[in-house]
């Protein structure tokens, strides 16, 4: 196993993959070669096979409602490992479809509910009269990030206790108008609304980066870690 070899799982790329969020993973790898570190970027779509253990990054896109409803038949598949993976703490970013499919449901523009993963305790439900469409801005804990939303999807913590928001909005809607947040923390899983992609904000991405090199450390067993 190659040391300098950093591993990222993009989950669905042919499918989920709206707005420029591919983008989102071009970037993460070019911090990290600047870093000294080479990436392989592995498409998990529909029937493959999928070990979180094999990864340092695992990437998760938007997608519209056809085809969440497509990757939501397949994905079950690779709950378990997923599950481990964001319980033990590694990176993952998920945006919009992605974000919302790590949750327990997605309740349709039609009134079909789209069973998620349920790894996270959050839900969404389509509200037509109320698309979230423009520039967000909100502030995290590094700092504040500009992006673009555009959503009819409202998610919802369904517990407060173990979910904490990503930041607290300035100017758009995030999860949802009633809230004033957007986007999740969970350790170092990361979910949100922001297109555009949401790495260009760089103060963003370069924490993100610094987790992938952290989690790549304990997988090949190299006892360097990054500075806090």
């Amino acid at each position: 196993m190659s040391d300098n070899l950093i591993k990222i799982a993009y989950l669905y790329e042919d499918l989920m993959n709206t707005y420029g969020d591919s983008g989102d993973v071009k970037i993460l790898s070019f911090l990290l070669k600047r870093e000294g570190y080479d990436t392989q970027v592995d498409n998990i779509s529909l029937g493959d096979e999928f070990n979180t253990d094999d990864y340092d990054f695992v990437f998760f896109g938007g997608g519209q409602d056809f085809e969440q409803t497509v990757v939501a038949k397949d994905l079950p598949r690779h709950k378990e490992t997923l599950d481990k993976y964001v319980n033990s703490g590694n990176p993952m970013l998920c945006i919009c479809g992605g974000y919302q499919l790590m949750g327990d449901y997605y309740k349709t523009s039609s009134g079909v509910t789209i069973k998620g993963l349920g790894i996270l305790p959050l839900h969404t439900v389509f509200k037509a009269d109320k698309r979230m469409i423009g520039d967000t801005r909100y502030m995290t804990e590094w700092g504040e990030v500009k992006a673009f939303e555009n959503h009819s999807g409202q998610t919802y913590f369904d517990d407060t206790d173990k979910l904490h928001t990503l930041g607290d909005m300035i100017e758009g809607y995030g999860n949802n108008p009633q809230d004033h947040c957007e986007g999740l923390r969970y350790r170092n899983f990361i979910g949100s609304y922001s297109h555009g992609p949401l790495l260009k904000n760089v103060n963003v991405a370069n924490a993100i980066k610094d987790m992938i090199i952290e989690r790549h450390n304990k997988r090949v067993g190299n006892n360097d870690t990054v500075a806090e």
